[in-house]
C-alpha cells in the first residue's frame, strides 16, 4: 500500500491583530523560525484604529497550515485568524508596471489597458505606467500581455482578502 502525500498549495491567511507596535516583527519571526515562507503578505489598519488586518499568503500541506493557524492563534495580539478556502473570500491585488512603448504600440498598449478596466496613471515619451486591481488570474493575463511591449519595472501590493458573510 503506498504513502498518501498530503498536496503543498498556496494558502491565504487572514489575521486580524491589535494596531501595537512589534505585532508584525512577531508574526514574521513565527514564520521564519518554524522554516515557513511567506509569499506576500499586506498589512493595513481596518476601519477600527486599534486594529490591522494582514493578509498572508504561504505554501505548505493541510498539516502545515494547521501549525500555522494554531501558532498565529496563540499571539497575544492576535484576535482573529482564518484560513480561506477557495470561494470563501473576496480577494485583489494592485499593481503598477511601467511599459516600454513608441509612437505604434502605444495605441494597442491603451486598448489592452482599457479592456482590462486599468488606468495609465504616468505618460512619458517612451513608456506608460498603468495602474491595475483585480485577481491574481487577471492580473497575471494582463502582464502575460504586457510582456510583448517590454516591461521595464513592475510592483505588486500583495493580496488583499476579506471573507465572504
Amino acid at each position: 500500500m503506498g504513502l498518501f502525500r498530503s498536496k503543498i498549495m498556496r494558502h491565504t491567511i487572514s489575521v486580524l491583530v491589535k494596531n501595537k507596535f512589534g505585532v508584525l516583527t512577531r508574526v514574521a519571526g513565527l514564520f521564519s523560525g518554524r522554516g515557513f515562507n511567506i509569499d506576500s503578505l499586506n498589512v493595513a489598519p481596518t476601519h477600527d484604529p486599534s486594529m490591522s488586518r494582514m493578509t498572508i499568503i504561504t505554501r505548505g500541506d493541510d498539516a502545515t497550515l494547521d501549525q500555522i493557524v494554531k501558532q498565529l492563534n496563540k499571539l497575544v495580539d492576535s484576535l482573529e485568524v482564518q484560513d480561506f478556502r477557495d470561494g470563501e473570500y473576496v480577494d485583489r491585488e494592485l499593481v503598477l508596471v511601467r511599459v516600454g512603448v513608441d509612437p505604434q504600440s502605444r495605441a494597442e498598449v491603451m486598448q489592452i489597458t482599457d479592456i482590462f478596466r486599468a488606468k495609465i496613471v504616468d505618460v512619458q515619451p517612451s513608456s506608460v505606467t498603468i495602474e491595475i486591481t483585480g485577481s491574481e488570474g487577471k492580473i497575471s493575463k494582463f502582464l502575460g500581455l504586457m510582456e510583448n511591449f517590454g516591461v521595464q519595472e513592475l510592483t505588486r501590493t500583495g493580496k488583499v482578502a476579506l471573507p465572504r458573510k
